[in-house]
């Protein structure tokens, strides 16, 4: 007897999606970071390359190649009391395009006493047809130092691609002690590629990032960053800060464009050299 294992007409097929979760926690201990916790499940994977100073870097792998319709992941960071920990990534993550399902990322980040916290993931590219649902949730110590940086690409310009729909969600909230101190919802639905054009919301933009600084002297550090934000060809930038914070926003026609404006200053701001695998 012969059983099909095709849908019958009508009936949506139902994709294996890719699921994953990262926890990964870190203490100092004797003048260095060292890992104290890592959980690992799915597609998800985070890679402990040896570093020469005593932060410990971290470099989250995401094994499926991608994400696609209807994929879910959650990455979970702590940095206890002293830490000093950096997260990156080794490449762009790219979202393909989706029939329907809106895959979700949930990103949840935490610092201690006197800790430091670096995420500094690479781009994410959005394809055509693309449906993401980001959220991001940090909750620091008052005299814990938090970097926050993500860029975001649509459509590969390699390819001449534009986004002529697609969805974006991209959710921060981020508290210090027990305030909400800061709060911020991209909503992108629709011809995506066209309300970029608007100068309201993209000026003809095809790359954006944000970065979030909260520390003790964060605000007291504006000035000098508005000065380090030096004005490149093809990119805006401008940088406000308020609530013990500071941020700073690019807006660029591509992403070679935002790449020469943001790696340069965020070289300057931070003091120390980009994350390894950003130069790879």
């Amino acid at each position: 007897m012969f059983v099909s294992a095709l849908p019958s007409d009508g009936v949506p097929t139902q994709r294996q999606r890719a699921v994953g979760r990262v926890s990964f926690a870190a203490a100092a201990l004797n003048g260095r970071t060292r890992p104290m916790q890592i959980e690992e499940s799915g597609s998800m994977r985070i890679r402990l390359p040896k570093g020469e100073g005593t932060g410990l870097d971290a470099v989250l792998v995401n094994t499926a190649g991608g994400i696609a319709c209807g994929d879910r992941f959650t990455v979970e960071v702590e940095a206890r009391s002293g830490a000093s920990v950096t997260v990156a990534t080794p490449a762009a993550e790219k979202v393909y395009r989706s029939d329907g399902p809106v895959s979700k990322l949930s990103v949840k980040l935490t610092a201690g006493a006197r800790a430091q916290l670096d995420w500094l993931p690479q781009e994410t590219i959005l394809f055509d047809e693309a449906r993401l649902d980001r959220q991001l949730e940090a909750t620091i110590a008052e005299d814990a130092r938090l970097t926050l940086l993500e860029a975001v690409v649509f459509g590969r310009e390699a390819r001449a691609e534009h986004i002529a729909n697609g969805l974006f969600i991209d959710r921060w909230r981020i508290r210090r002690g027990s305030r909400l101190v800061y709060a911020d919802t991209l909503r992108l639905c629709g011809p995506i590629a066209d309300l970029l054009q608007k100068p309201s919301i993209g000026k003809g933009a095809r790359a954006i990032a944000t970065l979030i600084h909260v520390a003790p002297d964060a605000e007291a550090r504006l000035e000098l960053v508005r000065e380090q934000l030096s004005s490149r060809q093809g990119c805006d930038a401008a940088a406000s800060a308020w609530n013990g914070l500071l941020a700073v926003r690019f807006c660029a026609v591509s992403i070679e464009a935002l790449r020469a404006a943001m790696c340069p200053f965020l070289l300057a701001f931070r003091g120390e050299p980009l994350p390894r695998v950003w130069l790879s």
